[in-house]
This record gives structure tokens, sequence and C-alpha cells, in this order.
């Protein structure tokens, strides 16, 4: 039985590849407070999400030897401009995903970097200071991580920092430190 999922007629439990379903990347905490229905309207999406967790996805589990967590997968127009994501975002056409683990963060994306079998796009640390600290540090972080669906994957890697006071700095790999 297939469920129409959010009126686009996509099985939210569709098989993307053997660790990853189609729901990992749509959900949104976001789009469910704001009310923004994150759905997928094109076969392509799909298709596209589909090389992403098989290229570059599932290499980044067994590399990592732990689960990898979706915090944002594919995003709508709206839920893109909610939360100031860049106007031409890969995640807007199901190339792009933002994972976090359990541990061993930074670790991984030094490893994925030096990684010859993963084809991405771009790998960027991103880290997020926090106002109120929780147990687990002052930064919240992730991996954005893409690959292209059409076309070469340039294999950018660098790290994003986003401090309270507002500064942003960008540079090169983040020290292999968690």
């Amino acid at each position: 039985m297939t469920i129409d999922y959010q009126g686009t007629g996509y099985d939210p439990y569709l098989e993307l590849s053997p660790n990853f379903r189609l729901y990992e990347f749509t959900r949104s905490r976001i789009a469910k407070t704001r009310g923004i229905k994150n759905r997928i309207t094109e076969d392509h999406v799909v298709a596209n999400l589909r090389q992403l967790c098989r290229k570059v996805l599932e290499p980044v589990r067994v590399l990592a030897g732990q689960p990898v967590r979706v915090n944002s997968g594919y995003r709508c127009p709206a839920l893109n401009a909610a939360i100031g994501g860049a106007e031409e975002s890969q995640h807007l056409f199901g190339e792009a995903a933002d994972i976090t683990l359990r541990e061993g963060l930074v670790y991984l994306a030094h490893a994925i970097a030096d990684a010859p079998n993963i084809p991405f796009d771009q790998l960027i640390l991103e880290e997020r200071e926090r106002s109120n600290p929780v147990p687990h540090g002052r930064w919240s972080r992730w991996l954005h991580i893409s690959h292209r669906a059409h076309g070469p994957n340039r294999g950018d890697v660098l790290t994003i920092s986003k401090a309270l006071d507002g500064k942003r700095r960008e540079w090169g790999l983040h020290p292999a430190q968690d």
C-alpha cells in the first residue's frame, strides 16, 4: 500500500538507500512550528536524494561506523527562506543534507575530506554558538554535505562558525578536536 505523503504521492518510508528513508529528508521542526508544508513535488528531487544517499551518505555512514542523523535534507522554497538558506541552496534540489553523529563529528569531517571514494561537492563543518550551553558544550555542530546530481563535484571543504555576537568566520577545515 502506498501512503499519500503530504499530498504528493510519495511514501515517507520510501527507501532511498539501505539506511535512509524519504521522511528523514523532509521532516523539519521549523516547518512544523511555522506551518510550512515541506513537500517534494518533483520526481527529480527524489532521484537526487537517492544519489546523495547512495554515493555520499552510505559511504559516510560506513566511514563513521555509526548511524548518521539527517537534521536537514530537502527544503521547499518557503522553508529555505524561513531559515535564511542560500537562494540557490542545494537543499532545494535534494542535493544536500546537514548531518550529525553521536560523537566524532570533527574527526568524521577530516576522514570524509581525505576519502577518495566519496564524491562530495561541498563539505562544510558548521558550528553555531548557543545562548544557553547544554552539557555537550557551548557550540552546536553539524556537517553540511552535498553532491551534484549533474556536473562535476567541486570537493570544497571549509568551516563556518557563527558566534552569538553575529560574527561569522570562514576558513579551511576546523582542527581535528571534538
